[in-house]
C-alpha cells in the first residue's frame, strides 16, 4: 500500500507543481517560512500517518527523541485544552524545517494555494491574513478575493484522497483525524 501511495504522491506532486507555477506571482512560500506549521490541526488520513511514521522510524535517535518530546508536550497541552479547536505547532517542525518533508501530508503539500471549494467559494491559505500568499488580491475587511485563476479543484485532504488519481492507485486511506490524534 505504501508503494502505491508513493506512486500516487509522485503524480499528485507533478499536478501541484503546475498549480504552484500558475499562481507563483501570489505565492510567498520560501524555505524558512513556517507560518503554516506553527498553528493548525493538520488533517491526516490513516495512510498518510503510516507513511509519515515509516519515515520517522528511519530518522536518527536524536531527531526521534526531539519529536517524541514535542508529541508528548502536545498531548499534555491537548488534555488541558478547554476550547473548541486545538491548534498546535507541528511536532515535526525542528529548527525551522520539517524533519520529514518528503513524507509530509497532503495538507502540507497543498498549503499555500488558493482553490475552489465544493461550494465554489475561493479558499485562501491562512497566511493571506498576515500579508503573505494572495494578500494583494484579498480584501480582509470585505472578505473579497479578487483572483481570476484559483485552482479549480478542491484541495482538501478528503477530496484529494477521493479523487480519480487516488482511485487509480487503489488507495485505502482510512479515516482522517488531526495529526496529533494519531499518536
Amino acid at each position: 500500500m505504501l508503494k502505491r501511495y508513493e506512486n500516487f504522491l509522485e503524480e499528485f506532486d507533478r499536478e501541484l507543481q503546475e498549480y504552484f507555477s500558475k499562481q507563483k506571482k501570489y505565492i510567498k512560500c520560501r524555505k524558512g517560512c513556517t507560518d503554516c506549521c506553527i498553528k493548525g490541526e493538520y488533517p491526516f488520513s490513516r495512510l498518510e500517518a503510516e507513511y509519515l511514521m515509516y519515515g520517522f522510524v528511519q530518522l536518527d535517535k536524536t531527531l526521534k527523541d526531539r519529536i517524541r518530546k514535542n508529541i508528548a508536550d502536545l498531548k499534555r497541552e491537548k488534555e488541558n485544552f478547554k476550547g473548541e479547536r486545538f491548534e498546535y505547532k507541528c511536532p515535526f517542525l525542528l529548527d525551522g524545517e520539517c524533519a520529514l518533508y518528503e513524507r509530509r501530508g497532503i495538507v502540507c503539500r497543498t498549503f499555500g494555494l488558493a482553490y475552489l471549494q465544493e461550494d465554489n467559494r475561493v479558499r485562501l491559505p491562512n497566511c493571506a491574513n498576515i500579508g503573505l500568499n494572495y494578500a494583494e488580491v484579498y480584501n480582509a475587511e470585505k472578505g473579497e478575493v479578487l483572483l481570476n485563476n484559483p485552482v479549480k479543484k478542491d484541495l482538501r485532504t478528503d477530496s484529494i484522497l477521493r479523487s480519480e488519481t487516488a482511485e487509480k492507485y487503489n488507495l485505502e486511506c482510512g479515516e482522517i483525524r488531526p495529526l496529533i490524534d494519531w499518536f
